[in-house]
């Protein structure tokens, strides 16, 4: 069940962020969570893991590309 959830987890943050990307809407994944927090809170936990490991990995390259580029 595990790996279900986490690649379900995976799938919606995924999915999540796109819809952030396109519509500019950086607050999207708290309905998101809302939404699936009302039926599983396993699974809202699991998708928010997701989805602040992937905005964590989006700031820290935009820190390290950021960087690169004042050193060149």
């Amino acid at each position: 069940m595990s790996a279900t959830l986490d690649r379900i987890a995976a799938k919606l943050a995924d999915e999540t962020l796109q819809v952030m990307d396109k519509t500019g809407d950086d607050r999207f994944y708290t309905t998101v969570a809302q939404t699936i927090g009302a039926a599983s809170q396993t699974l809202e936990e699991a998708y928010l893991t997701e989805i602040r490991i992937r905005l964590a990995a989006r700031k820290a390259m935009a820190l390290i590309q950021a960087t690169k580029k004042s050193v060149e």
